[in-house]
């Protein structure tokens, strides 16, 4: 299946086309992830009304939610999802929204570089501490965040690179405007 049935043309003068794969990877995993939230807090509900609660499907619900929202914040910074920041720039043109978009990209590699950092260290103290009823590291869980991390910088060096390359403004999508 090809990269381009779910990665938008919106804003591609500031993406590069060798990351279309991941993106569309990403997506994918969003999807799975946020149907078998779905289906696991079906059966939580379903095993509870019958008597007999499945109690590790606390930890399969949680690890779903967490690695779902981690890997969501990543592919909303590749498609530029983050409403207010992208809502701020947008009302502004030429210098004054070069250097707001700047800025914004700067925030968030920031915020990135946090989360790798601090979430590791949070993934390697997680050996230590265990999941009940599975006796599974909290790490798994952890893990998440230096990855969402990773992914979050990568997504907004590449913006801020094409961006200062090409400018951050872009042409109005005929989708949204109705000329097209």
């Amino acid at each position: 299946m090809s990269a381009s049935i779910l990665v938008p043309h919106r804003q591609r003068h500031l993406k590069w086309p060798a990351l279309d794969p991941l993106e569309w990877l990403l997506m994918m995993l969003c999807g799975t992830l946020l149907f078998l939230l779905c289906l696991s807090v079906v059966f939580d509900i379903l095993t509870r009304l019958a008597g007999a609660p499945w109690l590790w499907l606390q930890e399969v619900t949680s690890t779903l939610s967490v690695y779902g929202i981690f890997f969501g914040a990543a592919v909303a910074t590749r498609r530029n999802e983050h409403l207010y920041l992208t809502a701020m720039s947008d009302t502004l043109t030429g210098r004054a929204r070069n250097i707001v978009e700047v800025i914004i990209r700067l925030v968030i590699i920031g915020v990135a570089v946090v989360m790798i950092v601090y979430g590791y260290q949070n993934f390697i103290r997680g050996f230590g501490s265990f999941r009940m009823p599975s006796l599974t590291p909290i790490a798994s869980l952890y893990a998440a965040i230096p990855l969402s991390g990773a992914l979050i910088a990568l997504f907004a060096i590449e913006q801020l690179i094409n961006g200062m390359k090409n400018g951050f403004d872009h042409p109005a999508d005929p989708m949204t405007t109705g000329h097209g």
